[in-house]
């Protein structure tokens, strides 16, 4: 099984280019030097190139970057205070508004911790966990489709924009099939699923998968060899291995610095480790390699979805009865039938709906490979049906660190195609 791909479609460049390396800012001792006077420069919080409510505090040498300071915090609701005074299952809905672009992988991500923290992670029936990774793989494509879309926008390549945003709808309209919501899904349940697949959903996703990576050529076609994109990114915010690690970069920011990690193969969860896929990983570490990386990242989660497909257990509308949810009435509502009819399980119902599952005393860290890279989830429990301590660990968050280090010495137009090559989300940022 292939573990990784190197994307290199050009010999390595240097760090910058030569003509801005007598631009860089100077340092301490050569003050004296600058001609002029610094100007300080607000971009953002309503800035249309950072993709939401981030401000960037600039200081610009002319047109050169000398220092970055990002300031965080404007779209801040309490997600992990509003936590320990929900039950867990409360919560799931608050999972879909932190990378409101892949809503999906959030839920998938979010269950996987609270069952690890129950000890029934191991429990899941084999069609829950194919059809949780179908979710994931399609929350990816989602993602990496408007992600890549507004970073070609931002350079000026508004086709692309149009071309990404026709098949991302095509995405919703299966999510909307498969959810019954097109944006905030809710459809991960702690334990198993809300529903299974709909009759003929299984068919309209392969469908769609053919569709799609025609999309992908297209893009390409249109962006990778294009002369005016490749000025804009090829050795643009070049981020070296160690500095990714270093940050606690992760995702395809990690990949295209050349460093081959993936939590769905270091730390496989789900089926992923019966599925076979590869890694992407760039060589340069610039805006170029964080393009191509999510270019191939999408064709192999279509090659994921496949899989999954073909393998599916009970098949495309589950004439096997496979169930979806593990047994265990005190965990996954029980069925409305026997509500109705049976103490027990109008007893469990009332106790799961009133006072949510009864995790026992302990902590817990799952992280799982997101679009924006490993969205972790800390839990810390005292017992009873609510934690006591949860924190997130946001990607995106993250993955902006890196922006003080990076921007210095580059142009002021640059930072709009390095913010449009990190690809991140403020809803997961400030949470």
């Amino acid at each position: 099984m292939a573990t990784a791909q190197t994307i290199e479609f050009r010999e390595p460049a240097s760090r910058l280019a030569e003509g801005a390396k007598s631009l860089m800012p100077a340092s301490a001792g050569d003050e004296g030097e600058l001609q002029g006077e610094k100007m300080v420069l607000n971009m953002g919080p309503s800035h249309p190139s950072t993709h939401g409510v981030l401000r960037i505090i600039l200081e610009l040498d002319g047109e050169i970057i000398t220092k970055a300071t990002p300031d965080v915090g404007y779209l801040h609701r309490g997600d992990e205070k509003i936590a320990e005074n929900m039950t867990y299952t409360q919560f799931i809905p608050y999972t879909d508004r932190l990378d409101y672009l892949a809503p999906l992988a959030n839920n998938v991500a979010y269950a996987l911790a609270v069952e690890k923290l129950l000890g029934i992670d191991q429990q899941l029936p084999p069609r829950c966990q194919y059809i949780r990774v179908i979710c994931c793989e399609m929350a990816r494509i989602s993602a990496h489709l408007l992600g890549l879309g507004a970073f070609a926008m931002d350079i000026g390549a508004l086709t692309v924009f149009l071309h990404t945003f026709t098949e991302r709808e095509k995405i919703y309209s299966l999510i909307e099939r498969l959810t019954g919501a097109r944006f905030t899904t809710s459809y991960t349940r702690i334990g198993g699923l809300s529903r299974d697949l709909p009759p003929g959903w299984a068919e309209a996703l392969r469908k769609f998968c053919d569709e799609v990576e025609v999309n992908f050529a297209e893009s390409e076609t249109l962006l990778t060899r294009n002369r005016i994109f490749v000025d804009r990114t090829r050795d643009i915010g070049i981020i070296s291995a160690a500095d990714a690690i270093d940050y606690g970069l992760t995702g395809p920011n990690l990949r295209g610095s050349g460093v081959d990690y993936d939590v769905r193969k270091t730390h496989p969860y789900l089926v992923y480790g019966e599925l076979d896929f590869e890694v992407p990983v760039g060589s340069v570490g610039d805006s170029y390699d964080r393009y191509l990386v999510r270019m191939e990242e999408m064709r192999q989660s279509v090659r994921l979805i496949r899989q999954c497909l073909a393998n599916l257990p009970g098949g495309d509308d589950n004439d096997a009865k496979e169930p979806i949810n593990v047994p265990d009435g005190k965990v996954v509502l029980p069925p409305k039938s026997k509500v109705l009819t049976s103490m027990e399980e109008l007893i469990h119902q009332f106790m799961l709906v009133t006072q949510g599952v009864n995790a026992p005393p302990g902590e817990i860290y799952f992280g799982a490979e997101n679009p924006k890279g490993e969205l972790g989830f800390y839990i810390n429990s005292r017992g009873g049906g609510t934690p006591y301590r949860l924190k997130i660990r946001a990607p995106s968050f993250c993955n902006l660190s890196i922006l003080p280090h990076v921007l210095p010495g580059h142009m002021m137009s640059d930072a709009v195609s390095i913010l449009g090559s990190i690809d991140f989300v403020m809803g997961e940022c400030d949470r």
